[in-house]
């Protein structure tokens, strides 16, 4: 008989978890190395940014370690017999990183407010809250693509599901509720996102998504959790058969649903 797995069991519970934590403990580190960003001194930047550099390798390297054991433990579970190595996802490249923080940081240069600009006070918050953000995203994706790697070249795996935790965003729930159908963009369905292309967007993140990736074993049957499930009813009620605007149609009547919920 089949085994079954579902993005809302207890094993993919644990690993959003654990995922997330490492998260928290990125946060503390990135907040601590703020505390050396200096708008009235430029010439600190670069010292700056190769200490962000080295924190977010760091986290990335654990993060994607993190991933390699749930995915061991998951094919440990779908009794795959054959050895497999996973390989772990690199850290980002130092250019992207880079690239990354200078996007977070670029409205507090130059320090003096100008016409239409928000006090300097006020950017260096937006500035810190969106270093938090891009860095989040940077260490979640490496666990990420350790798994996306790992089901690529694992004969034994045929896909993989996204999950996403009650409270998600609209366009984080509607990929969840698709399933265990991320394999190529062609199966995880071009139509969701027009913004699809190559395969490193077959499944797009965002800042602060804390979203996770469940692989699927040849011999598995995956099932929606409770909530994804809900998701996929709203979705086929309010937007199945509308090319080109699904995702709107989804959030409205994901926004309605929550709010018919009381959340």
């Amino acid at each position: 008989m089949a085994s079954t797995v579902s993005d809302g069991d207890g094993a993919a519970d644990r690993y959003r978890r654990a995922q997330r934590g490492l998260s928290r403990l990125l946060l503390r580190d990135v907040g601590r190395l703020w505390q050396l960003f200096s708008p009235a001194r430029p010439a600190s930047f670069p010292d700056w940014l190769e200490s962000a550099n080295e924190v977010v390798a760091r986290y990335g390297d654990m993060s994607a370690s993190l991933a390699a054991e749930f995915y061991d433990a998951q094919r440990a579970d779908a009794d795959a017999r054959d050895t497999f190595r996973v390989p772990l996802a690199d850290s980002p490249p130092a250019d992207q990183i880079e690239s990354s923080l200078r996007w977070a940081t670029h409205d507090v240069w130059p320090q003096d407010a100008e016409a239409g600009r928000e006090p300097l006070p006020a950017r260096l918050a937006v500035a810190e809250r969106r270093t938090e953000a891009a860095t989040q995203k940077l260490i979640a994706d490496q666990g990420r693509e350790t798994i996306r790697q790992a089901v690529r070249q694992d004969r034994q795996a045929v896909g993989y599901a996204r999950a996403a935790a009650l409270g998600a965003c609209a366009f984080c729930a509607l990929m969840a509720s698709r399933g265990a159908v991320y394999a190529t963009a062609e199966s995880a369905g071009r139509e969701a996102n027009e913004r699809f292309s190559g395969d490193a967007s077959v499944a797009k993140f965002h800042d602060n998504c804390h979203c996770a990736i469940i692989p699927v074993f040849r011999g598995q049957r995956f099932e929606l959790s409770r909530h994804a499930a809900e998701w996929d009813r709203l979705y086929r009620e309010h937007a199945q058969g509308f090319p080109g605007d699904q995702l709107r149609r989804f959030r409205a009547a994901f926004k309605e649903h929550q709010v018919a919920e009381g959340r």
